[in-house]
């Protein structure tokens, strides 16, 4: 039986192979229905398939990928039921952590987000997707970390990966940069109702963004 100390390395390799894998998705790198091989994934990574193994296992627990076979792995492809839904439980804890956000908010929190939004708008100038993608997600970590719940946290935690990878298909990103913004005014405005309307309405538009960008056919 292996020491806890030999334990410790593979735990790390296993947690890196895991993250490249779930950043490489997110990113759009391994696009839905890609194929995950063990074998190659192992020699480009530099290491084992064990731990390529039971990194897939994780990224199938979180819903990124989808065993078919014991030999075929694919990165999931988006059902428009699996997005509804996402969105329906995003629109409900988002609303309340945007309520719960505008009464706790103080000059630094709304600092912090002012500064997220203006490194959104560099990387939206740039066109630079990746960190628009990344930037979002974390508008919405600090809107959650100021609402100071921590079952709310507790409960979007599990979601983060799958919501930034929707959000990572919508390529329309000055309207987001703008539905933030507007965000990030009605918390500041420390009006209750009015985060919490602004936020589902905020979602509700998201949704239908998405939608559009992952289920609409191009025209002909």
């Amino acid at each position: 039986m292996g020491t806890t100390e030999d334990r410790k390395p593979l735990a790390a390799t296993r947690q890196r192979v895991h993250d490249e894998l779930r950043e490489r998705i997110l990113t759009g790198r391994l696009r839905p229905g890609d194929r995950l091989v063990e074998r190659e994934l192992a020699d480009e990574l530099g290491v084992s398939r064990v731990p390529v193994r039971e990194a897939i296992r994780s990224l199938e627990a979180e819903g990124f990928v989808v065993v078919q076979s014991p030999r075929r792995v694919v990165v999931r492809q988006l059902a428009r039921i699996d997005v509804e839904e996402l969105f329906d439980v995003r629109e409900a804890l988002e609303s309340l952590a945007a309520a719960r956000a505008a009464e706790r908010a103080g000059k630094p929190e709304l600092r912090r987000l002012e500064r997220l939004l203006a490194d959104a708008a560099r990387a939206t100038q740039r066109g630079d997707s990746a960190r628009i993608s990344v930037l979002n997600s974390r508008l919405h970590d600090e809107i959650v970390a100021i609402a100071g719940n921590g079952l709310l946290t507790t409960m979007l935690q599990p979601l983060e990966g799958r919501l930034r990878w929707l959000t990572s298909q919508n390529e329309r990103w000055s309207e987001l940069l703008d539905e933030h913004r507007r965000l990030v005014e009605a918390i500041a405005s420390g009006e209750v109702a009015r985060a919490r309307e602004y936020a589902a309405e905020h979602v509700r538009v998201n949704r239908e963004m998405t939608l559009r960008a992952l289920f609409t056919e191009p025209a002909g």
